[in-house]
C-alpha cells in the first residue's frame, strides 16, 4: 500500500511543472497540490497500519480492546469500546473497508493525474466570444483548451423535394433528392497560450473532401491576434457561422450562396480582434477568378484554397457591434481584382475590379430571433468580361432577406428543448444592371418565401421542416420542401 501511494505521488507531484504556461495554470497547479496532500496523508495512514502489523510491539497493543475515539465516527456504535467485548480481529475488519476505501481514492487520484496530462482541461468558449473570433461555437473549442488536442465537428442531412410543375406549369423534371450534405471534423492544436493551429475538414455529398479552414493563430494578446492559412472570408451571418445548430431554415439563404458565395474561404493572412463591444477582421487574400463567374452570381469564383491564382489580391474584413448581449450589427467588405490575368482583349489586359460589401444585424432575445442582411456586389470591366467569356455577368448583382423566429418554450421551464416556427422573406437578383449591350434575364431576379419550423432536443441537434415558394418575372421558379437534420459537437 505505502508503494503504491508513494508512487501515485511521484505520478502527481511533476503535473505542476509540466502544464506549461496558460491561462488556468494556477487552477491545475492548486488541483495536483490538494490531491499531493491527500495522498502523503493516505500514505502515512497506510505506512502505520503496515507498521502495526509488523511488530510484536503492535500485535499486542492491536489484541487490546480498543478505545472509542479510535475508532471511526462513520463506524456502526455497536462496534464502539470495551463493551461490545470484540477481540482484536475486529477493528482489522473494520479498518479494511478504510483500505479498500484508500485504494478506491488512489485510482481516483491516478485517472485525475491522466486527465491532466492528456490536456483535457477545457473551458467551452461561449457563442458571443466565438462570434467574435469568427467562428461558430464548435469550431472554436480549440481556444478553450490549455493546450493540447481539439477534437469537434458537425455535420447536416437535407432531404429536398421539388415541384412538378414550375410556376407557369411546366413540367420541371426535378426528382426528390436525399443529401448527406456535410461531415465535418474539426482538428485543433494549442500549442501554448499564444500559438494554435485550427482547422475544417468537410466531406460533402458522401463522397467530396475539402479543406474549409487551416491556420495558425497568434495571439498577441487578450484583444489582438494575427492569423494566417487558408480562412474564411469574414462576410455577411453564414460564412463564419456556417454550423447547422446555428442558422435558422433547412437551406441557407440565397443571398448567402449567390452574391456572399459561402462557405467562402481563401489563403491568405490578416488581423483580428475586439474591444469591449467592438470586434474587427482584416484579411489579405487571394481574389476571386472572374473568368468562373456566371449570370447566376459570384459562387463558382471561389478558388478554395486549391493552387488559387494570385495574380490578382483582395482586402475583405468586417466591424460587428454588440451594444448588448444577443444583439450585434455590423458591416463587411470584400475589394480586389478578379481578373487574375486572364481577362485579355485586343491585347489589353483587364483586372475586372469586384467589390462586395454587406451591411447585417441579428438579435436574439426572449426567445425572439431576428436577422436581416443587405448584399451588393459590383463588378468592373464587366462588359469585356462578358466578351471573353460570351456569357451575361451582371454589372451589379444584388440581395436581402428577413428572418423572423420565435421559440415557443423559450418562456417555460423547458430543459433546453427549443421548438421555434420561421420565416424568412428574400430577394436575390445576380443582373441587377447590366453592361451596355448585354441584356438581362427575367429568371436571374427571384422572390424566395420560405416558412418552416425547427426543433431542438437539445442545443446540440436539430431537425429542420419548411417549404419555399420561389417566383419571377420568368415564370421558371420552382417550390420546394425540405426536411433536414443536423448536428453538432
Amino acid at each position: 500500500m505505502a508503494v503504491e501511494a508513494r508512487n501515485c505521488i511521484l505520478e502527481i507531484c511533476p503535473v505542476t511543472a509540466r502544464t506549461g504556461p496558460g491561462r488556468f495554470w494556477h487552477t491545475r497547479t492548486m488541483s495536483a497540490l490538494a490531491l499531493c496532500a491527500f495522498a502523503t496523508t493516505a500514505t502515512a495512514q497506510t505506512q502505520r497500519d503496515d507498521d502495526s502489523q509488523s511488530t510484536p510491539v503492535d500485535t499486542a497493543v492491536a489484541r487490546a480492546p480498543a478505545a472509542a475515539d479510535d475508532v471511526d465516527e462513520s463506524e456502526d456504535s455497536g462496534a464502539r469500546g470495551p463493551a461490545n467485548g470484540s477481540p482484536a480481529g475486529a477493528e482489522t475488519g473494520e479498518q479494511q473497508p478504510d483500505l479498500a476505501e484508500v485504494l478506491r481514492r488512489l485510482d481516483l487520484l491516478a485517472e485525475e493525474v491522466e486527465r491532466l496530462r492528456s490536456g483535457e482541461d477545457v473551458e467551452p468558449v461561449s457563442v458571443e466570444d466565438a462570434r467574435r473570433l469568427g467562428l461558430a461555437p464548435s469550431a472554436a473549442a480549440t481556444y478553450g483548451r490549455d493546450r493540447g488536442v481539439s477534437i469537434a465537428g458537425y455535420g447536416e442531412m437535407l432531404l429536398e423535394n421539388f415541384a412538378d410543375e414550375s410556376e407557369a406549369g411546366s413540367p420541371t423534371g426535378r426528382t426528390t433528392q436525399f443529401d448527406f450534405l456535410r461531415a465535418i471534423i474539426y482538428a485543433g492544436y494549442r500549442f501554448n497560450d499564444k500559438f494554435l493551429f485550427n482547422s475544417e475538414i468537410e466531406i460533402e455529398h458522401a463522397d467530396e473532401i475539402f479543406v474549409e479552414f487551416a491556420y495558425l493563430d497568434y495571439q498577441a494578446s487578450d484583444h489582438l491576434g494575427v492569423r494566417g492559412g487558408m480562412l474564411l472570408a469574414p462576410m455577411g451571418l453564414v460564412n463564419e457561422f456556417h454550423e447547422p445548430t446555428v442558422f435558422i431554415g433547412a437551406e441557407r439563404p440565397v443571398t448567402e450562396s449567390r452574391i456572399i458565395p459561402s462557405t467562402w474561404r481563401e489563403n491568405g493572412g490578416g488581423v483580428y480582434g475586439a474591444f469591449d463591444w467592438v470586434a474587427f477582421r482584416a484579411y489579405v487574400i487571394n481574389g476571386l477568378d472572374g473568368v468562373d463567374f456566371s449570370s447566376g452570381g459570384l459562387r463558382s469564383g471561389r478558388q478554395k484554397g486549391s493552387r488559387a491564382k494570385a495574380t490578382s489580391m483582395a482586402f475583405t474584413g468586417r466591424v460587428d457591434v454588440t451594444p448588448t448581449p444577443g444583439v450585434f450589427v455590423g458591416a463587411s467588405l470584400y475589394a480586389g481584382d478578379s481578373g487574375q490575368g486572364q481577362v485579355v482583349l485586343d491585347g489589353t489586359e483587364y483586372g475586372v475590379r469586384t467589390t462586395i460589401f454587406d451591411v447585417h444585424g441579428q438579435a436574439q432575445v426572449r426567445g425572439f430571433d431576428v436577422r436581416g442582411l443587405f448584399a451588393r456586389a459590383h463588378l468592373g470591366d464587366a462588359a469585356q468580361l462578358n466578351q471573353v467569356l460570351d456569357t451575361g455577368v451582371g454589372e451589379r448583382m444584388q440581395g436581402a432577406y428577413i428572418q423572423v423566429g420565435y421559440d415557443l418554450l423559450s418562456q417555460t421551464n423547458s430543459a433546453g428543448v427549443a421548438l421555434t416556427p420561421y420565416v424568412r422573406y428574400e430577394q436575390v437578383d445576380t443582373q441587377d444592371r447590366m453592361p451596355v449591350g448585354f441584356a438581362r434575364s427575367l429568371s436571374t431576379d427571384n422572390t424566395y418565401v420560405t416558412a418552416g419550423v425547427e426543433l431542438k432536443p437539445i442545443a446540440n441537434i436539430v431537425v429542420k421542416v419548411d417549404h419555399a415558394w420561389v417566383s419571377n418575372d420568368a415564370d421558371t421558379g420552382i417550390s420546394q420542401f425540405n426536411l433536414a437534420m443536423g448536428y453538432a459537437f
